[in-house]
């Protein structure tokens, strides 16, 4: 029977945050530990007495500001830590870690070679998580799914409080800033995603004429990307120009529709270069659509507790607990309302216990389609039996 266990703590010292959590998942049957946390911590000592007291693999990032527990948002000024500690004695979990070295598609199929064998399997997981740096997402999940075929998924990238890199990762006793951390499930519950970014779709598109490398948004109907962007909202180049175009897009980002048109991915425009390009937090491809989407403040908070609501009905058996990936953007323009967005989870969830991080890059699927990766979205997912 599929036990999950959420514990937080906000002690200042890592080893007494450390035991309070971990002191509340020892239970028998455990077997594997997600743990999102501040980058304000002294990171790998607070890991790694999580794990030294439970004695299973403890992984996952640094969560951009706090999590979200039933218990309400947690971080803000203070350092913090939350784990969801899953205990099943029907499950099995193979978990992998590989810093960034060399191609990425490479390292994704050793990534999942390592997870096989640490599973001691060599069939593909019934479903996997993903973490990685804000960068080469794409990559990895290609040559994670090179080796084990489509696999449905959920994760997200690791994030800090300022956007400055210092970020981390971690799982089996390994730590690094850019890289990968994978883990496959057998048995045990079942998993059931939902990923949208809950945007409206406007009138505003184009085709995108020009990129440069994978991230770099040059030119939208041949024109440059900074001169559509404007004229499609009216806004001077200021609101565009180096990092105020960040938070200039997070009520209205560029977003692409997958092949059947079931999932737009959102696109978030992170800078803007002197030359009208944009640098793009996920991947672009040229001669495909971009469409300008929109919401409110309001809209993004009520996007979480109708997402959950969506996921509970979507989900076809009884659920036991919930993960949930919320973008870390969205969550820097809900700003200080954040409490209204943890009264929306409490309440959707009605009961059923969940753990939420916040992410610079969210990861889901559709069904009948691929696993695919975005930003400013919810990766909203169910275990259930």
């Amino acid at each position: 029977m599929f036990r999950p266990i959420i514990a937080t703590s906000t002690d200042v010292d890592v080893i007494k945050a450390a035991k309070e959590v971990a002191s509340a998942a020892k239970v028998d049957d455990l077997k594997a530990v997600f743990a999102y946390c501040s980058c304000e911590y002294d990171v790998k000592a607070l890991i790694s007495a999580i794990g030294d007291e439970l004695k299973v693999p403890v992984f996952g990032n640094t969560s951009f500001t706090g999590v979200i527990t039933a218990d309400g948002f947690i971080g803000g000024d203070k350092p913090f830590v939350g784990i969801l500690a899953m205990a099943d004695p029907d499950m099995k979990v193979g978990v992998a870690a590989l810093e960034k070295d060399g191609c990425s598609v490479k390292r994704g199929k050793e990534l999942a070679n390592e997870a096989l064998k640490a599973a001691g399997s060599d069939c593909a997981p019934d479903y996997f998580y993903m973490a990685a740096s804000p960068a080469e997402e794409e990559f990895y999940l290609r040559g994670i799914t090179a080796v084990i075929g489509r696999v449905p998924f959920f994760g997200g990238s690791a994030a800090d409080n300022t956007i400055e890199g210092k970020w981390t990762l971690f799982a089996n006793g390994r730590f690094f800033a850019d890289g990968c951390v994978t883990a496959f499930f057998y048995g045990g519950p079942k998993m059931c995603n939902l990923f949208t970014g809950a945007y409206r779709e406007t009138d505003d598109f184009g085709v995108i004429t020009k990129i440069d490398g994978h991230r770099r948004l040059v030119e939208i109907d041949g024109v440059p990307a900074a001169d559509k962007y404007m004229a499609w909202r009216g806004l001077d180049r200021e609101a565009v120009s180096g990092g105020n175009l960040l938070v200039t897009t997070i009520t209205s980002p560029l977003g692409v529709k997958d092949r059947l048109g079931r999932l737009i991915a959102i696109r978030h425009p992170m800078n803007g270069n002197e030359d009208g390009s944009f640098d793009i937090g996920a991947n672009l491809a040229e001669k495909t659509v971009v469409i300008r989407m929109e919401a409110t403040v309001d809209e993004l908070i009520d996007s979480t507790g109708n997402t959950l609501k969506a996921l509970i009905e979507k989900t076809p058996g009884k659920i036991l607990a919930f993960h949930l990936v919320h973008c870390g953007g969205r969550r820097a323009g809900i700003g200080d309302r954040i409490d209204e967005v943890a009264k929306q989870l409490k309440e959707a969830a009605g009961g059923i216990p969940f753990i939420t991080e916040f992410t610079f890059g969210e990861y889901g699927f559709e069904k009948d389609d691929c696993n695919t990766t975005g930003g400013l979205m919810l990766s909203f997912t169910a275990f259930y039996e």
